[in-house]
């Protein structure tokens, strides 16, 4: 039983990565179960590999004002729709 309970606790330590990397890739736009499964697949590099991604993104300037944008058309959309249904 000690060895099912210590492999157990060895799958969640190793999944910890693919769900952070994941879980970012998600809230960035990206495809979660792609990262997830390049998470388990190669761990620290997929991770790393999706920060630099995301850190390109945020420093451009021109992409930030991007998403900016999008925001708020997606905000002027929600409050239309909410104008429409009173």
């Amino acid at each position: 039983m000690l060895f099912v309970d210590m492999l157990f606790v060895m799958v969640v330590a190793i999944s910890f990565i693919p769900i952070l990397t994941g879980y970012c890739a998600y809230n960035y736009g990206r495809s979660f179960w792609l990262w997830f499964a390049l998470g388990w697949v190669l761990p620290l590099a997929s991770f790393f590999l999706l920060t630099a991604l995301i850190l390109r993104e945020q420093l451009d300037p021109g992409r930030r004002l991007l998403a900016d944008a999008r925001l708020i058309l997606r905000d002027a959309e929600q409050a239309k729709k909410v104008v429409k249904e009173e």
